[in-house]
């Protein structure tokens, strides 16, 4: 059993990113509010036409997908996101990071001045490459870490490399997620249903474990939930149990280090 008192109680767990509060201003500092309106207009944009809207395409890719395949191509942030330096000088790990709120995730954080490690399955190598490089563009450090969650021992590898590669680590990110739809129960193997539970709910007991005794005070665990937690659907039978289950690990854990 691990000695509890190598745990970091203090550390912060939360389900949004942190550090994000801070003041822009210096006491004794004064700013003209219309100079700072005018200086800050934006032309108005009608929030209807600025994305692609249904139908789309019909498509279908082989598991896991990649999103420089899809049409039209999902809008993370790429072009979007401004960021203002407010998480710099910290170290994030982000599994899933290549697609989906990883990528997004991923992107913020760098242009919010943190340096990020992306973890991602193998054969999502090509998206993974942009992320890497929209993390350069910010200006940070960026670290690609492939490998298959499924795995206690990577998992532990993974975390050791990203906070060696990094120089630290104060961020970690549980937000991969396997998710498959059937029709029935009886359609789900048994093997199918391990592959769900190993992803979304062993990889972050392995990930959290290894990663507390590089997390300082004021550091940040996040897990990724869903409204499958509290509302499931018919067709995400197993889904749905780890989203639940990831809810109620991340309260768990607030207690646990939170004190």
């Amino acid at each position: 059993m691990e000695n509890k008192n190598n745990i970091p109680h203090n550390a912060e767990l939360t389900a949004v990113a942190p550090a994000l509060g801070e003041s822009a201003l210096n006491a004794g500092n004064t700013v003209n509010p219309a100079a700072e309106q005018s200086s800050n207009a934006t032309e108005i944009q009608d929030p209807t036409t600025k994305y692609a809207v249904p139908p789309f395409n019909e498509q279908s890719q082989p598991w896991p997908g990649l999103v420089s395949k899809m049409d039209p191509r999902p809008d993370h942030g790429e072009e979007s996101y401004k960021g203002t330096g407010r998480l710099k000088g910290r170290k994030a790990l982000i599994t899933g990071g290549d697609s989906g709120m990883g990528r997004a995730a991923a992107i913020a954080y760098a242009r919010e001045g943190a340096d990020v490690a992306i973890n991602y399955y193998p054969t999502e190598e090509e998206d993974a490459k942009e992320v890497i490089h929209l993390i350069e563009a910010a200006g940070r450090k960026a670290v690609a870490i492939p490998g298959d969650l499924r795995d206690e021992a990577f998992c532990i590898a993974l975390v050791k490399q990203a906070a060696e590669e990094l120089g630290g680590l104060d961020i970690v990110v549980n937000n991969a997620a396997r998710q498959q739809t059937h029709e029935s129960i009886l359609d789900i193997s048994s093997e199918e249903f391990d592959w769900t539970m190993k992803t979304n709910i062993y990889a972050p007991f392995w990930i959290i474990k290894a990663a507390l005794p590089y997390l300082k005070p004021g550091s940040s665990i996040i897990g990724t939930s869903s409204v499958q937690a509290y509302a499931p659907t018919e067709d995400l039978y197993d889904y749905a149990q780890t989203k639940a289950a990831t809810t109620n690990y991340i309260k768990s854990l607030a207690k646990q280090l939170g004190t």
